[in-house]
Order: C-alpha cells, then sequence, then structure tokens
C-alpha cells in the first residue's frame, strides 16, 4: 500500500495476503473453496478497516490530515465547483501562490472561492511554498473578499495550510497585521461566508481566511493555535511527544464541535478523504450548500450581528473553586 500510514499496517498486511491468493490460487486452503476465502478475507480487510478508523485517536487523524494524497484545495474546486476563473495579485506588491481564488459557482451559486494550496510534488511545493502564505497572499485574499462584497457574492475560504510563511521577507512585510487586518474585514463583509478546514488547520495562517458565518471541518481535519509537534516543544521540550499534545490540544473535528469552535463536520469516504475524492467532493459540495442557502435566507445585517456573537462567544471557560478546611492548631 503506498503511503502506508503506521496504522494501517493491519489492512496493508491483509490486503497483501489476498493479492497473493489471487496469483497463487492452489495455496488456499484445504476444505474451503478459492472463491470463499476470497470472499471471508476481503470481508475481513472491511472490518478491520472500520474497526481502525471509527477508533482514531487525536495524532492518527493528523496523519491523515497531512496524507500527501489528500485532496487539496484546487481539487475541491476542480469536483466541488463549475466555471473556475483565477485571480492573480495583491495589487501591492506581488502574486502569492500559497493561495488561490477566484469566481465560481457551486449548485446554481456564484460565489467567491478562496483557499490556501500546497504541492504534491518538491517543484510545486516550492512555488506553493508548502501552503504557507506571505502577507500578499492575505492581502490578496481581502481584495478577493472585498470584490466579492461589492458584487453580492459569497465568499467560500478553504483552508489546508500548517501556517502563515514565518520567514524573515514575511516579517519585513509584516504578516501579523496582513492577518490582523483580515479578521478585522472579514467581520464587516455584508456578503455570506463560509470557510471549511479540508486538512490542516494551523495558527493565524488558517484564521486569516477563517472568519466566517459558518465554519465546516472535515472529519479527518484539524483546527488548532499550534501544531502538535510545537505544543510538545513547548511543553515537554520534546517534539516526540507531539502525540501527547495532539491529544491535550483538543483539535480533530468531533472535539471542535463540542467547543462550539466549528459549526459541523463534514463526513469523509472510510479511510480518508484520499480514498474516494469524489465522494469527498460531494460531501463537501452538499453540506456548504446546506448552509449557504440557510445564511442567504438571513439579511446583511442579521448575518453580521450572528457572525460578531459566534466569534465574541469563544474562549469561555469554568473554574472550580476549592475551599480549603482551616488548618488544625
Amino acid at each position: 500500500m503506498k503511503h502506508q500510514l503506521d496504522f494501517e499496517k493491519p489492512i496493508a498486511d491483509l490486503q497483501h495476503k489476498l493479492e497473493e491468493l489471487k496469483k497463487h490460487p492452489e495455496t488456499h486452503s484445504l476444505g474451503i473453496s478459492f472463491e470463499e476465502e476470497v470472499s471471508l478475507i476481503e470481508k475481513k480487510i472491511e472490518e478491520t478497516r472500520r474497526q481502525i478508523f471509527l477508533n482514531l485517536s487525536a495524532w492518527d487523524r493528523i496523519k491523515i490530515a497531512r496524507h500527501p494524497k489528500r485532496p487539496f484545495t484546487l481539487d475541491y474546486i476542480d469536483l466541488a465547483f463549475t466555471g473556475f476563473s483565477e485571480l492573480h495579485g495583491d495589487r501591492l506588491f506581488a502574486e502569492d501562490r500559497a493561495i488561490v481564488g477566484g469566481f465560481a459557482t457551486i449548485g446554481t451559486h456564484k460565489v467567491m472561492v478562496i483557499g490556501t494550496q500546497k504541492g504534491r510534488d518538491t517543484k510545486e511545493n516550492i512555488l506553493r511554498n508548502f501552503g504557507s502564505a506571505h502577507p500578499e497572499g492575505y492581502r490578496k485574499a481581502l481584495r478577493l473578499m472585498k470584490l466579492a462584497d461589492k458584487f453580492g457574492l459569497p465568499i467560500i475560504t478553504i483552508i489546508d495550510t500548517a501556517g502563515a510563511y514565518p520567514g524573515i521577507g514575511a516579517e519585513e512585510r509584516h504578516i501579523a497585521e496582513a492577518i490582523a487586518v483580515n479578521l478585522r474585514e472579514m467581520m464587516l463583509l455584508e456578503v455570506p461566508v463560509i470557510a471549511v478546514v479540508i486538512g490542516e488547520g494551523g495558527s493565524g495562517g488558517a484564521l486569516g481566511i477563517g472568519v466566517a458565518d459558518r465554519v465546516l471541518i472535515l472529519e479527518n481535519a484539524y483546527y488548532s493555535v499550534i501544531s502538535p509537534e510545537g505544543c510538545a516543544a513547548i511543553l515537554w521540550k520534546d517534539r516526540a511527544a507531539a502525540s501527547k499534545a495532539a491529544e491535550a490540544l483538543k483539535i480533530t473535528a468531533r472535539q471542535l464541535v463540542e467547543l462550539k469552535l466549528v459549526d459541523e463536520v463534514i463526513p469523509e469516504p472510510l479511510g480518508g478523504a484520499h480514498v474516494d475524492k469524489n465522494a469527498a467532493a460531494h460531501s463537501f459540495q452538499t453540506v456548504v450548500l446546506q448552509h449557504l442557502e440557510t445564511l442567504k435566507a438571513l439579511s446583511p445585517r442579521e448575518r453580521m450581528k450572528k457572525r460578531y456573537e459566534k466569534f465574541r462567544a469563544f474562549g469561555h471557560f469554568t473554574e472550580k473553586i476549592t475551599t480549603e478546611a482551616p488548618a488544625k492548631a
């Protein structure tokens, strides 16, 4: 199995056994027909796959979110949208290919779609800067959002980034300011805004296009203020503790829904979105359209009010106060 994840080894072993049996049918067990043995192994593969993928740890889901074959933003644009016409440049400094965007249609709705894009190989990753945008990327995104707002087009943002680019050039061109301006301006957009986390949702790099009326997340994606490796390096002084950090951060889709930080989990095919890109794109399209219809029914004033209240409600916590018994004399 190419690009096999460590927890998928039992599935790979069974698939290898099945392939060997089909190549050499004379090796099948005595007392049982060849077809029966093949059927039994296939059932075992399905049962094993279901058992594994219904009991994944947070760290396992992060591995799926980073899978090299997982569909990226342009894959979803190709499969879930039609008529995509890409727009380029921030009109201030340069074109950042880590963020793509343009006019498109989803269902019967004309929209502006914007997202972070990773690369499949070394050459494309260099072109896309591994999906980590520079300041000009966020300024391009904001330019397209304001264009959509001007013409009354809903905005769909697609998030898949480990974080904004932290290099010297990005700092010189004010990456923090670019993201902060996007946070402010997205809150003031009058058109419906939907953000979808399809893979990695890393820190401010994700939030820079993530202020939305609805924040959705794919089943095996994650959304976090810091990567598990970064958290582990700070708290445990060892990046090897990333799996422990992943559990502590509560960054998986189901946990984020429970914390009310995202609005809905978009289901993926068993095994992850990379197993069946068309099915993943269909789920993406179906859920996005449901929310888009709901949001379009609201007035701009209502949408903005609810968007503001949504983000103001983040960050609640409870505190347990214990009363210590007075010390005995």
